[in-house]
């Protein structure tokens, strides 16, 4: 971007980071965010990502598959972390931007934060963490392939805002037969589904029948994208997928976002303090607390 344009950006929105004037038209409007506060997400109208972008990620989750990393977490438990003969009906791999370098290119994509932003209406994005998913075509010998209903919240008690959201970017074109995320319209809206953890189970209609009990409207949502497409979610949106019944993979990077003002709090479980596992790798606030922004494992994505 030349020097010219920066300076009429800066001028104009006082952005800290930049965008073009053609990912400036690529921002929601205000009835687009009207629309993600009723219905708690949001599908961009068209491709945001560059095809090449998304290539090297690509390129890149093929390399961390292989065990070729850039950095490495200085632990081996407290997350999800697939590794070869764990089976391929769903893999997920937490934090992979900070150990695969060609994802983090993908993660920091300005325009990714500002639609954040704008959604959730701050002046700053940090991602909080991300999660590269996997999903191999459901055969007799690969069976199962779901994703049990389950709020991003629910994960992540430990942080005090209650505007954070995820991004979820799949690396190619998602028909309904190749598992989209499926989220339940309007379900942000809901009581008492912040500690919604039903990731693991493969019954999906159980706990929707569940709602319907409660007498809650059911729409399922499926967010079907074209290469380089974003959909966006609140961390209190309920989401799970069905089985991949494509004949190919799907694949998909996810990031789980906080806002300016997210910070750490302490959460307990029947009596149990829960912990999450970045709390061990960020620094420490002076009173000794986990610092949710520590750069080094929150970046800022955008900043206004």
């Amino acid at each position: 971007m030349n020097e010219s344009l920066k300076t009429k950006l800066v001028e104009k929105n006082q952005f800290k980071f930049y965008l073009s004037s053609q990912q400036l038209e690529l921002l929601p409007t205000d009835e687009e965010v009207s629309f993600y506060q009723e219905h708690g997400w949001f599908i961009t109208k068209q491709k945001v990502i560059p095809d090449e972008i998304i290539d090297q990620a690509i390129i890149g989750s093929q390399k961390f598959y292989r065990g070729e990393i850039d950095a490495e977490i200085p632990y081996k438990t407290g997350y999800s972390d697939w590794k070869p003969g764990d089976g391929d009906a769903v893999r997920n791999n937490q934090h992979v931007s900070y150990r695969q370098k060609e994802l983090k290119k993908l993660m920091l994509q300005p325009i990714i934060g500002a639609i954040a932003a704008r959604l959730a209406g701050t002046t700053e994005i940090r991602l909080f963490e991300d999660t590269l998913v996997y999903k191999a075509p459901v055969t007799k010998e690969n069976e199962g392939g779901v994703v049990g209903w389950h709020t991003d919240y629910s994960y992540s008690s430990n942080c005090t805002s209650k505007k954070m959201l995820s991004a979820w970017i799949p690396f190619h074109d998602l028909s309904l037969e190749r598992s989209p995320l499926i989220v339940i319209d309007g379900s942000h809206k809901w009581s008492n589904t912040e500690h919604l953890r039903y990731f693991n189970s493969q019954n999906l209609q159980q706990i929707a029948q569940q709602f319907a009990q409660e007498g809650r409207k059911i729409v399922e949502v499926p967010m079907l994208l074209k290469k380089g497409q974003i959909s966006f979610h609140h961390s209190y949106t309920i989401h799970g997928s069905y089985p991949n019944h494509s004949n190919l993979p799907r694949q998909a990077f996810a990031l789980y976002l906080q806002d300016r003002d997210n910070h750490y709090q302490p959460y307990w479980n029947n009596g149990v303090e829960i912990h999450h596992f970045l709390e061990s790798m960020c620094r420490k606030l002076p009173n000794g607390e986990p610092d949710f922004s520590d750069p080094d494992i929150f970046p800022v994505i955008w900043s206004k």
